[in-house]
């Protein structure tokens, strides 16, 4: 391979990425509208759960217990009800999540030491968000039932008793539970995968369908020299996507970044290889622009979304579906990008995903030269 030669090739890229806007606005600003729209829109935390409240007794003991739920941030008190159907109209409107019925004899029977009944009718249509609610209303109940025994006991024998046993949680990594922590940096991988596949799977193809792939078969440059050539170009503007981000998790979306940035971009350059080699691969497979943005998309947004780990945990598929996403790169990105953010781990941790990675990189990019050079023969 001659350097001049595929220093001849960056620059024919470089200058075509500059004289079309579009494929410049692809490249820089689609990836920061789609962390900005994702970053804010997406979201796992259950906060300000609304809810109804059908309050029969009315006494101070059913006013305490409804101000367990009103005093937490993860309820959010819209009415009061009158009557059951009211109850049912707002959650089968979706105007509450939840309606919490206090019977009539609520306080009788707390006063008698026979157990109270309420009832709480969850909508469930969203398996998940009704799980975490009804977690947090049977804390908030087991709470006020914890109180209400103390208290008989310190009325009946005069002593303060204790619980005999005392939780004492340590949350490591995301002390704040805040679900975008944990969503960002797979936020960052997801639209690395896809955006640099789009850029480079329509490289070759362009070349075809605009008539000048003829001139490059007549040139000196071998396989090798064009597909290093253009890929150079989309690895700078992919580098220069990845800062983009890691400036806007600090200091838009403030998610920590505990590791090392040296580690985090070193990385991001070997994923960013076999990605765009990828998509060079798919441009030389295809006979059109269309075709190859269609593979690229097929082969990278799908998995990457669903079968890496950004969203859905894997440990939760079915077995055979965990043993596909083994081929999937994004799933070792993933890892070591969380790795980095939250953790703070290094090499002796992350080594492994990190092998996988570089061995993906060279086998996409040894791929595009072969393929490629079959297709200058």
């Amino acid at each position: 391979m001659k350097l001049h030669r595929i220093l001849a090739v960056m620059r024919k890229e470089f200058i075509h990425i500059i004289r079309d806007p579009l494929s410049l606005a692809m490249a820089i600003a689609l990836p920061m509208i789609l962390l900005i729209l994702f970053g804010f829109a997406l979201t796992l935390d259950v906060d300000d759960v609304p809810l109804i409240v059908w309050d029969q007794s009315e006494t101070a003991q059913s006013r305490e217990f409804v101000g367990g739920f009103t005093g937490s941030r993860y309820f959010s008190l819209r009415e009061y009800a009158l009557n059951y159907s009211q109850v049912g109209n707002a959650v089968d409107s979706g105007r509450a999540l939840i309606g919490l019925v206090i019977p009539r004899d609520f306080d009788r029977q707390l006063k008698s030491g026979t157990p109270a009944r309420v009832q709480l009718i969850i909508d469930g249509t969203n398996a998940n968000t009704a799980t975490l609610a009804m977690g947090y209303a049977q804390t908030v109940i087991g709470t006020f039932s914890q109180s209400i025994m103390i208290d008989k006991t310190y009325r009946a024998s005069g002593a303060r008793i204790e619980p005999p046993l005392n939780l004492e949680p340590r949350v490591w990594f995301n002390e704040e539970l805040e679900s975008r922590n944990f969503i960002f940096p797979g936020l960052i991988a997801v639209i690395m995968m896809i955006i640099a596949a789009l850029l480079t799977s329509l490289t070759v193809a362009r070349e075809r369908e605009n008539g000048t792939m003829e001139q490059l078969i007549s040139t000196p440059v071998k396989g090798p020299e064009l597909v290093i050539g253009k890929l150079t170009p989309y690895v700078v503007i992919g580098m220069i996507d990845v800062a983009i981000a890691v400036l806007m998790g600090e200091f838009l979306f403030h998610v920590p970044l505990r590791g090392s940035v040296v580690m985090l971009f070193g990385l991001s350059f070997i994923f960013l290889v076999g990605v765009l080699s990828l998509g060079v691969l798919f441009s030389v497979l295809s006979k059109t622009q269309v075709m190859a943005s269609q593979m690229t998309m097929l082969a990278t947004f799908v998995p990457s979304f669903l079968l890496s780990g950004f969203i859905f945990p894997i440990s939760n598929m079915p077995k055979i579906i965990q043993l596909i996403t083994y081929i999937v790169p994004a799933r070792y990105y993933i890892t070591m990008l969380k790795g980095i953010y939250l953790k703070g781990v290094g090499p002796s941790v992350l080594y492994v995903e990190a092998i996988f990675m570089i061995i993906f990189g060279v086998v996409m990019l040894m791929l595009a030269i072969v393929k490629f050079k079959k297709k200058l023969e």
